[in-house]
């Protein structure tokens, strides 16, 4: 269903700021573009989308994600955890336990929670490759979310060396040689990178950390070599005091200084987190169109503090939402990730510090700023129709006077009628339509049981 308008939009957010936020009338789809929006009428022929009483947005575009970990969730040795320790006792300790079909379902299982809470641009950020395992994870990434029918950037990570744990039954980080982990990356650009700005996939290079998993010199080779092949550069940075401290320690500068130094800020680059910068360093990034990946539900369960968001954007900073791995989360919902940023910056005492616009603008524009993807992330004529249609039939909407915003200060499940990607439908009324459910939980129980026995048998 490329060619559709959908009309009786009462309440409609194009993702942009200011006088142009808001929109009503109907929306006009051609070849999976938006073709026209204002006061329209269906042409004969056109297939039409009723969107009474809902609201019409574009779809959400997560900027940082670890679906790996959709297997991973409230795992009792690191529910309660801060993220050095719950590093350890989740991802790290059972990664190696991960087969091909694990794999599949834990990619299944995460991009299907994307879907059904409104993404349709996924932006994964995957660092286990180990010669542990008999198959590429990337083509697992990329063939599942082709399946959905999402746009993926994959963030190909990896890591020369890992953190020591002093554990005998964490299995050691899946380590690789720089030569390789560039490799792997140069053949996934070659298989899977589209550098238009509409793309369905891209690549970008995204080592784990640089601070903690590649050693000095290594850091700069890995921009150079991102540049060379025309690709962005993502990584976590700044979630905790840990990560500044060894930073200070080591080199005698904050994180973000000393990425500078090593080709690590610019317009093509996002961090994940930056809970912990300074004035200075929210200028450097700002001035250099460097994006965040904002992650305020993982940071808040982690106990790493909140971003300084609102002063982030207020100085020209491009934010962007993201969810972050589930092991982190215990789900995967964007809705609730709108949400959480709609509600934390306020706890500082400022009622104002952000808004239901600002929210839905860091979920959609930011997001496909971020990444590099211009041809998304707003409703308007010449933007490829990534949009969502929600439903307000629920009783968390009814009394409330601006019904627009619902679906971002509410929180809850969104009531999700129909999501598109390029005007090709994803979900229908709360479902991915190829997807069975009950078959998909048989398989995360069986997923999360072959974990169970693997780690039991290290221990």
């Amino acid at each position: 269903m490329s060619n559709f308008i959908i009309i009786n939009i009462e309440h409609g957010l194009t993702g942009r700021l200011g006088d142009h936020a808001r929109f009503s009338g109907a929306l006009r789809v051609r070849d999976g573009v938006i073709h026209e929006m204002g006061n329209l009428q269906p042409e004969a022929g056109e297939t039409v989308v009723d969107a009474k009483h809902s609201v019409v947005c574009p779809g959400f575009v997560n900027t940082h994600h670890h679906l790996f970990q959709s297997v991973m969730k409230a795992v009792p040795e690191a529910l309660n955890q801060p993220l050095d320790p719950w590093l350890m006792e989740a991802p790290y300790r059972f990664w190696p336990y991960l087969n091909e079909e694990g794999m599949r379902t834990t990619v299944t299982i995460g991009l299907a929670e994307l879907a059904l809470s409104g993404v349709t641009t996924v932006a994964d950020h995957h660092y286990i490759y180990s010669d542990r395992y008999d198959y590429n994870p990337s083509d697992v990434l990329c063939e599942t979310a082709a399946r959905f029918g999402q746009r993926f950037v994959l963030g190909r990570g990896g890591l020369t060396h890992g953190r020591p744990w002093h554990r005998d039954d964490i299995p050691p980080a899946p380590a690789t040689s720089l030569e390789h982990m560039l490799d792997g990356l140069s053949s996934d650009v070659v298989r899977w990178h589209d550098p238009s700005p509409t793309a369905m996939t891209r690549i970008a290079a995204a080592p784990v950390t640089t601070i903690f998993n590649l050693r000095e010199g290594e850091v700069k080779e890995v921009a150079q070599a991102a540049r060379h092949l025309g690709i962005r550069l993502h990584t976590h940075l700044s979630e905790n005091d840990t990560y500044v401290n060894t930073t200070l320690d080591r080199y005698g500068k904050r994180p973000v200084p000393w990425m500078a130094e090593q080709e690590w800020i610019g317009d093509d680059v996002w961090f994940a987190h930056l809970v912990k910068i300074d004035e200075r360093e929210i200028d450097m990034l700002s001035e250099a169109g460097t994006a965040m990946a904002h992650c305020p539900q993982a940071n808040a369960r982690l106990a790493s503090g909140i971003a300084p968001v609102p002063r982030f954007a207020e100085r020209g900073g491009v934010v962007s939402l993201a969810v972050d791995g589930t092991a982190a989360n215990e789900a995967g919902d964007m809705a609730q990730t709108l949400y959480a940023a709609f509600i934390l910056h306020r706890t500082g005492g400022q009622a104002d510090a952000t808004t239901a616009e600002n929210v839905i603008h860091w979920a959609t524009s930011g997001g496909a700023r971020a990444l590099g993807l211009s041809g998304i992330g707003t409703l308007e004529p010449g933007k490829a129709a990534d949009l969502l249609v929600l439903g307000l039939d629920h009783p968390r909407y009814f009394g409330q006077h601006d019904r627009t915003v619902g679906p971002i200060i509410s929180g809850g499940e969104l009531r999700l009628r129909h999501s598109f990607v390029a005007g090709r439908e994803i979900v229908r009324d709360g479902a991915v339509p190829w997807l069975d459910m009950d078959e998909l939980n048989e398989k995360s129980l069986q997923t999360v049981d072959i974990l169970k026995r693997g780690a039991q048998r290290a221990h």
